[in-house]
Order: C-alpha cells, then structure tokens, then sequence
C-alpha cells in the first residue's frame, strides 16, 4: 500500500513540475535528474543514467521498461507498456502507439466503436530514433537500427536496418 502512494505521489511530482523542469542539457542537468528520481519509483523497470527529457508523457508510467542510458525525447509520447532496451537514443517530439480506434462497423459512429486490443512496441538495444517519429501499435524495432527523422514506422526490419520515409521502408543494412 505504501508503495502505492509513493508511485502516485511521484506520479504527480512528475506531471504538475518535474515536466516542465528545463531540457537536461540546460541548469546542470537539475531536470535530468529530478525526473531520474521520480520515474525510478514510478517505472516497472528504469536502468541506470535514464534521461526522461522535458515534455516526456507515458501515461501511469507502471509497465514502461528502459534499460541504462536510454532516453524518451523532449514532447515524446510513450504508452504505457512500451518496452525500450540499454542504449537507446531517441530524438524530440516521438509518438509510440500501442493501440487505435475500431472501425470496422458502418452502422456505429468510429467514435463509439472503442478500441483495438493494446499491442506493446519494443525497442531493442543500441536504436537510434530520430525527430519527429511515429511508431505504430506492436513495431519491434531490432537491435542496432536506425530510424530516420520523420518516419512513420509501419513495420518491422532486421537487426542493424536503418530505416525512413512514410510508411517505413528499408534504406540500407548497418551490417553485411
């Protein structure tokens, strides 16, 4: 119980302050760390030398795992359950799905179809993101890859893979 009510208690620290607390590169790094202290008591798994940048919402935050020196990018969007490996770079303004709207039915509005079953993305170790990616519900994202600013992940590549365009496609291989 009472570790409930410090996660909720870090849970809003983090949403009404450590939020808005400047980028990590800013201050001496005062953001980086307030926000590493709080989303180690709110995260189900948070590695070492994590840096939750400025602007970062991943709703409760209770199933997010990242490993050591990982990143969620400054405005970045994470769901709940997002998976993110040991390594992990990731650019500003990211959006991560993990589950979209039914809309299936003609006879029902979209609005009151709900919702697809939640589909977890996972991040491998070493990935690089870039600027203004959005990753779509269930993507894998393998080892060593590379996403290029501005991709809309659509689908999943092999390891080493850097990746581009909107939908997704394969630039070239890391590794041959």
């Amino acid at each position: 119980m009472k570790k409930n009510i410090a996660k909720i208690f870090c849970r809003f620290l983090y949403y009404h302050f450590a939020i808005y607390l400047p980028a990590s590169s800013k201050m001496y790094g005062v953001g980086k760390k307030i926000r590493y202290i709080l989303c180690k008591r709110i995260f189900l798994k948070c590695g070492k030398n994590v840096n939750i940048e400025k602007g970062a919402v991943y709703g409760s935050g209770e199933y997010i795992q990242i490993g050591d020196n990982s990143g969620m990018g400054i405005n970045s969007v994470i769901p709940d359950g997002s998976i993110i490996g040991s390594n992990v770079m990731m650019g500003p303004n990211c959006f991560v799905h993990s589950r979209n709207h039914l809309f299936d039915r003609t006879d029902i509005p979209m609005i009151k179809q709900g919702f697809t079953e939640r589909k977890p993305v996972i991040i491998d170790d070493d990935v690089w993101i870039g600027r203004d990616v959005t990753i779509m519900i269930g993507r894998h994202i393998s080892r060593g890859s590379i996403v290029a600013a501005n991709c809309v992940l659509t689908k999943d590549y092999p390891e080493y893979s850097v990746i581009g365009g909107n939908p997704s496609r394969l630039i070239k291989q890391r590794k041959v």
